[in-house]
């Protein structure tokens, strides 16, 4: 599905403020795979996303999407088969705008018409789809977005980018700003459609727990590099002192982040 190949990424190149935010990233992910990512403020997690998703494009190495070379792919052509949800759950969604011209825009991806019209049938078919969330949105569908909850947009956001196929999910700490109630309902309904709509996801998470409960792969960076991967079966037997002891082993350093250490 994707192919990592040697990806380096340095801003401000050649200045006193040069940093090097990923140092020669290697990774395959491979179709279905659900892949949970961690590590501390500033490992990179978040860079490795942004030249996934061609926000950056990489100092160094090339980027492989279904044997495609994407890697000076502008990033508007890149999100027809690139889905990405941010932290932000307002970011996802058009707040003026109805839950039914939402769903329209969402429907119009990847069509080379924008012309698709609204009529009964493409209604009832949002009603069905958004009846998965169970949160009563299918009644909904002439409100405006920004009437409704942060775990409502979430949710609403999620559904949207599994409507819209894509070839690899990016979730950036995409439950991290909701109440622990939201938090579980929109972490069931990730595992609930990455299972059902066999989606290839990668998820950044500071919450260990999810990290080790959810997907069938982990991964840990550090200061750029991936210094761990983890499988589906030696993931299942690992605990979150286990994580932390394998980090301390091969880092030869503490974790950093008090935010991955907490038990919950």
């Amino acid at each position: 599905m994707m192919k990592i190949d040697r990806v380096s990424m340095t801003f401000n190149q050649g200045t006193p403020d040069e940093n090097q935010a990923l140092n020669n990233v290697s990774l395959d992910v491979h179709d279905g795979d659900f892949v949970t990512v961690i590590g501390s403020n500033g490992a990179g997690k978040t860079t490795l996303y942004n030249a996934i998703a061609g926000t950056y494009t990489p100092t160094e190495g090339r980027i492989f999407i279904r044997d495609i070379d994407v890697t000076r792919t502008p990033e508007f052509k890149r999100s027809r088969y690139i889905g990405r949800i941010f932290q932000n759950p307002l970011l996802g969604t058009a707040g003026k705008m109805s839950l039914e011209d939402n769903m329209v825009i969402c429907h119009k991806k990847g069509y080379k018409s924008l012309k698709i019209s609204l009529n009964n049938k493409l209604r009832e078919y949002f009603r069905s789809r958004l009846r998965e969330l169970d949160m009563g949105l299918e009644n909904r569908l002439k409100d405006n977005v920004e009437l409704f909850s942060g775990g409502q947009r979430q949710a609403l956001t999620l559904l949207m980018a599994v409507l819209s196929e894509p070839a690899i999910l990016l979730l950036d700490e995409h439950t991290a700003a909701l109440d622990p109630r939201n938090a579980e309902i929109v972490m069931n309904l990730t595992e609930k459609f990455a299972k059902e709509y066999k989606l290839t996801v990668m998820m950044i998470t500071h919450n260990m727990q999810h990290a080790l409960q959810y997907g069938n792969r982990l991964l840990m960076m550090d200061s750029g590099q991936i210094v761990l991967d983890i499988d589906s079966e030696e993931k299942s037997q690992l605990t979150i002192d286990g994580v932390v002891q394998r980090f301390r082993d091969i880092k030869k350093k503490e974790l950093a982040n008090d935010q991955l250490l907490l038990h919950v």
